[in-house]
């Protein structure tokens, strides 16, 4: 009787084992949590109107340094609660970043932002501006504002979610229609691929194909996917930019940017994002290979 009890458990036991082999693995690692404990942070300066790109300085010119790394007690970057779920709270009144401890490469990462009522110089009466720099390299402070790391942009902009910037000396090749005169190059999928940024003889900025950002201030939701050297901005589902051969120029030769950290900006604007999300690839999603 023992050794049919045994064997009836045994079986149940495997039985339960190989169910359990069967069931979707959990894909998403959730990034954000109440201490921001994947994360660091850089702190600028409060950039005023008129800044021209060099480092601030005091009423007797001597220069300012930066506020700098994981400054103690900084209130930009906060973690606030909603209805049981953690926000990252990014108050926007001094420029920088909050950037993860990991590098990352050939990943898909979404997350969702909501924009919040405060603006500060020098952007007090512009359009509320943050983004997603991804493949973060180096020290921070290498762009125009002294903030954030050599990077790719994603955009996060009133109107202009999914435009691309180049950080500090970053280039993309991105499906565009060609600039001309005064014209900012705009995304198109159809269209050939243009070089943008360092080296190219062209602006580092490329206007995204469509305003997607969700209406009445609702949560919009950004998704980026890398892999190799290519990425696809996406928001709220729709794909506004392709872009490939991602690189950085370094003594005048080009090379590969295909992996680092991901910094999201402080950059005057009040602004809280959640559902920060990352799982990895082993191959583009075929629903996407078509754009390349």
């Amino acid at each position: 009787m023992k050794a049919i009890s045994f064997m009836v458990c045994s079986l149940f036991f495997f039985a339960c084992l190989s169910f359990t082999s069967f069931l979707p693995k959990p894909e998403w690692t959730p990034l954000l949590d109440k201490n921001l404990s994947q994360w660091d942070t850089y702190l600028s300066y409060r950039h005023k109107v008129g800044y021209n790109g060099k480092v601030p300085t005091d009423a007797q010119g001597k220069e300012i340094a930066p506020i700098g790394y994981n400054s103690k007690g900084q209130q930009v970057f906060t973690v606030v609660e909603e209805k049981g779920e953690p926000l990252l709270k990014v108050s926007g009144e001094v420029y920088g970043c909050v950037y993860t401890k990991q590098e990352y490469e050939n990943y898909h990462l979404k997350l969702k932002y909501k924009w919040g009522e405060q603006k500060f110089d020098p952007r007090k009466n512009l359009l509320k501006d943050s983004g997603v720099l991804y493949h973060s390299k180096g020290e921070a402070g290498k762009d125009y504002w002294r903030a954030w790391m050599l990077s790719q942009e994603f955009q996060i902009m009133e109107g202009h979610t999914g435009d691309y910037w180049n950080i500090a000396n970053s280039a993309m090749d991105i499906r565009a229609f060609l600039p001309e005169g005064m014209m900012n190059a705009v995304a198109g999928h159809g269209q050939p691929f243009l070089a943008i940024g360092t080296g190219s003889g062209r602006d580092g900025f490329c206007l995204r194909s469509e305003d997607r950002e969700s209406k009445n201030n609702d949560w919009t939701e950004v998704e980026l996917i890398c892999f190799q050297d290519k990425s696809l901005h996406i928001v709220n589902g729709q794909v506004v930019m392709v872009l490939q051969n991602s690189r950085y120029v370094e003594n005048g030769q080009a090379r590969p940017l295909t992996k680092g950290k991901i910094q999201i900006q402080s950059e005057a604007a009040e602004v809280y994002y959640k559902d920060i999300l990352i799982k990895p690839l082993t191959q583009l999603p075929k629903q996407y290979a078509a754009y390349f």
